[in-house]
């Protein structure tokens, strides 16, 4: 039997995750507990607050143990703040913010400024071919410097990355859980072969 894929559940807007999983027939677990985490196939981290996401993992006993998933291989797929927490550098971090790492990039935190500059664009995404995606930025980060291990998936029209994959850490700026865009979780399922 196949284990669930992991939401983190500690802040943001994981129910959104587990929905659109649960759409796509895929299992999912809510994880709040190192013993959640060491019975899932796969993680999302969702979208958030990544300083938030940041003290409540160290609260909850769970940032070493996921900077240890990601090393040893764990399937990793982060929205948003997630992306941020996958990310080996970020600008505008808060003093003492620290991140899972994992992804060969630099992410600059709340780049297109606030909630109120908020917006949704269509996009090519790769590995997906019947269509763009549907991509909602909300307080959205972006991926400044895309090092020699990563690459891209996902760009703006102006270029601007807003998408990664580094072998099986997937990384985007964007929401896909809020709009019904269900095809980016399906991808990622495919990729922790769920």
């Amino acid at each position: 039997m196949t284990l669930p894929i992991g939401v983190l559940a500690l802040q943001g807007d994981f129910r959104e995750h587990a929905a659109a999983l649960d759409r796509i027939g895929v299992s999912s677990l809510k994880v709040r507990t190192l013993q959640e985490l060491e019975s899932v196939s796969a993680l999302i981290i969702p979208g958030g607050e990544s300083t938030v996401i940041h003290k409540l993992s160290v609260a909850y006993g769970l940032f070493q143990p996921i900077k240890a998933k990601i090393k040893a291989g764990l399937p990793i797929f982060g929205t948003c703040a997630g992306l941020i927490m996958l990310s080996d550098e970020i600008i505008d971090g808060i003093s003492g913010q620290e991140t899972f790492g994992g992804l060969d990039v630099t992410v600059q935190r709340n780049a297109f400024g606030h909630q109120l500059d908020s917006f949704e664009v269509d996009l090519d995404f790769e590995g997906i071919t019947d269509g763009q995606v549907h991509a909602a930025f909300i307080r959205a980060p972006l991926i400044t410097r895309v090092g020699a291990a990563a690459s891209v998936v996902a760009q703006l029209p102006n270029g601007g990355v807003v998408g990664v994959q580094q072998e099986n850490l997937l990384g985007i700026s964007f929401h896909p859980e809020v709009t019904g865009e269900d095809r980016i979780h399906a991808l990622f399922a495919k990729l922790a072969k769920v």
